[in-house]
């Protein structure tokens, strides 16, 4: 365990020295990473699927804030769409436009969820998401993770719905929409994950400020539990194929970095609890101090003697 906390502090020194270097670095890996994405499932426009305009974007990426690379990620994504429905495209647009007006205008500073949760439904690990939103912010963070979340599944729709929507021309201009945006409100899956992560992210969060000892590890695993029987419910409920296996690994891995998250940025040590309490002319104050865990790394110096030399000194 003690080598645990001296590699926390070393990271944590680390990154202090080195961050105005690993902040860009990351912003360039997600950006990388979220283009590749978008490319890989809807790359219908063939100037944006060179890689060299992924890594240019990303290397302009990494220096912008998340919220203006939210905002790439979502010009480059309606513009695969366009290539194949204009509907479609002006649909996702109007909806993109609604969100940055209601949300992100105000508090931009969780735009990373919206660029993490199609990330993580890539990578097969999505429920990972709603535990770090309800550890690392508050409740806004279901409106982030919910966009990520709808975006993820326009994406899979563009996708295997691509000659459909490509194809459509006997319809006329109005069955098109409403054809369109039946489709996309009529996912049970999407609408169930949705119900899922931000039913997950308001558990950890009520339960992680909460002053009780390891609210945090309480939180963790409440938040995953919640997870699963929301899926299960909506699985009887809906009629919604969720594969099993696939779920409890996923949920098995989300508690896991949330574990570690939770050693890296909340490790205390409730044994050493001390509760203070008092008073102003207005108020008595009743504080709970619990002290976090930490350690120096330590300071070895070693001081090599020449016996030799010594040796010739006696003589």
């Amino acid at each position: 365990m003690m080598a645990l906390l001296e590699f926390r502090e070393k990271l944590r020194s680390f990154y202090g020295r080195c961050d105005t270097v690993l902040i860009p670095l990351v912003k360039f890996a997600v950006s990388l990473i979220v283009f590749w994405i978008l490319n890989s499932n809807i790359g219908y426009m063939e100037k944006l699927k060179n890689p060299a305009v992924w890594l240019l974007l990303s290397a302009v990426c990494s220096f912008l804030p998340y919220g203006v690379i939210s905002f790439l990620a979502g010009a480059v994504l309606i513009a695969h769409i366009s290539s194949v429905s204009l509907e479609m495209a002006l649909i996702l647009a109007v909806i993109l436009v609604m969100v940055a007006i209601l949300y992100y205008g105000f508090q931009p500073g969780d735009s990373y969820l919206l660029l993490l949760t199609p990330i993580l439904f890539q990578f097969k690990i999505p429920y990972v998401i709603p535990l770090l939103a309800g550890l690392s912010g508050g409740l806004t963070g279901v409106i982030p993770v919910s966009c990520g979340v709808f975006i993820y599944y326009i994406i899979q729709y563009v996708k295997q719905n691509a000659g459909v929507l490509t194809n459509d021309a006997a319809l006329d201009i109005t069955q098109k929409y409403v054809q369109i945006i039946k489709n996309m409100m009529n996912n049970n899956l999407m609408i169930l994950m949705i119900a899922a992560f931000a039913v997950g992210i308001l558990t950890v969060y009520l339960i992680r400020i909460l002053s009780i000892d390891y609210a945090w590890h309480i939180a963790i695993v409440a938040g995953a539990m919640v997870q699963l029987l929301v899926v299960f419910v909506g699985d009887f409920m809906f009629d919604v194929s969720v594969p099993m296996l696939e779920l409890i690994i996923g949920v098995v891995i989300a508690m896991i970095v949330a574990a570690v998250y939770n050693f890296f940025v909340f490790a205390v040590d409730y044994s050493r609890t001390e509760y203070i309490q008092f008073q102003d002319d207005d108020y008595y104050y009743y504080v709970k101090a619990v002290p976090k865990i930490t350690v120096s790394a330590q300071d070895v110096k070693v001081q090599k003697i020449n016996s030799t030399r010594n040796r010739h000194r006696e003589f």
